[in-house]
């Protein structure tokens, strides 16, 4: 059985990209629009705003908000108010941003994993209209509540995770899992074991909802695709690479689970880096464990291979200078 099939947008992309990709990927067949949103980007909100008023049917799910960006109350304020819009179609991620980033807003990394627990608490609550007092490690409120009636207050709350330590609180206290780019199908795998026994621990059933962020560059010729995936995969690698200096658990996620050893990765990512081309670097075992692409029958066997390791819903970044074509192409197989 194939999972749910979304698409990712994000805030390094201008709000009428985004409105017009949302509709060509209601269109193809695509069940949702995830919005990625970075510190010092575009806010995604406004065009998560748009595209839900632009669309009819497809979710519109925020993935991810961190709580220093916006505070907790104001997470719950938003996302009612977008659920409202779009007639109950929002979907709501929680994560901790990069930490290089919020240190530079001035404000303390050392707990994210805490920051986030204390989120996803004080947004579940309010959503369900309480008046909430909560004493968390980051964040607290005293005596908060929303000033309406928000529509689903059922909403699930989903979390990202990468290190184990995040894992295990994605178990404890989240609806879902979500699973960043770069990292492969048996990452997912593992994390899900590591959900399982959180969530039995904690005395509640394993979160259900386990969405998985993908590169993809889907076309007829797929030898042209599948080179035309190789430059941004080694630009994101080398990326969260560099990021993993300070946050070790990003390399553990991108390396522990793949098919390629520590040593030959660090060393392929310097080969990069020294300005070696990607195409001639990277072979398929990169394609295969950090994206989705090549023809149809390539694209639907890694839909396939990142379901059979637990994903329950794949959510595409249309990556290249024609993501609209591509989709389309690629929402053929869907309809």
């Amino acid at each position: 059985m194939l999972p749910v099939i979304g698409v990712r947008l994000h805030g390094g992309m201008a709000p009428k990209t985004c409105m017009q990709l949302s509709r060509v990927a209601e269109l193809s067949g695509f069940t949702s629009v995830w919005f990625a949103e970075n510190p010092f980007d575009r806010g995604v909100l406004p065009t998560a705003a748009a595209c839900a008023i632009t669309t009819e049917q497809i979710k519109v799910g925020i993935g991810v908000f961190n709580p220093y960006n916006r505070h907790p109350t104001l997470i719950a304020m938003e996302m009612g108010a977008l659920d409202e819009l779009s007639d109950g179609r929002a979907m709501l991620g929680i994560g901790s941003g990069i930490g290089t980033a919020i240190e530079r807003m001035g404000l303390s990394y050392a707990k994210p994993v805490g920051a986030v627990r204390d989120a996803i608490h004080i947004v579940r609550a309010m959503m369900r209209g309480e008046t909430v007092t909560y004493d968390g490690s980051v964040f607290s409120v005293r005596n908060v509540k929303i000033g309406y009636t928000p529509p689903r207050p059922d909403m699930p709350i989903l979390m990202a995770a990468m290190g184990d330590q995040a894992l295990r609180m994605c178990g404890r206290v989240a609806d879902g899992l979500m699973v960043s780019n770069m990292c492969p199908p048996a990452y997912t795998e593992r994390a899900l074991n590591i959900l399982a026994e959180s969530a039995k621990n904690a005395g509640r059933p394993a979160p259900v909802h386990v969405i998985h962020y993908v590169p993809c560059v889907a076309r007829l010729d797929r030898n042209e695709a599948r080179t035309a995936v190789k430059a941004p995969i080694a630009s994101m690698l080398a990326a969260y690479w560099a990021i993993g200096e300070h946050t070790p658990t990003i390399r553990e996620a991108m390396i522990s689970d793949s098919t390629i050893s520590k040593d030959e990765f660090a060393a392929l990512i310097g080969r990069v880096q020294a300005g070696e081309e990607a195409e001639e670097v990277l072979d398929d075992r990169f394609v295969d464990d950090y994206s989705i692409a090549g023809d149809l029958d390539d694209c639907l066997a890694g839909v396939k291979r990142f379901a059979e390791a637990g994903a329950s819903e794949l959510v595409l970044s249309f990556i290249g200078d024609q993501p609209a074509t591509d989709m389309e192409f690629f929402g053929s197989a869907l309809l």
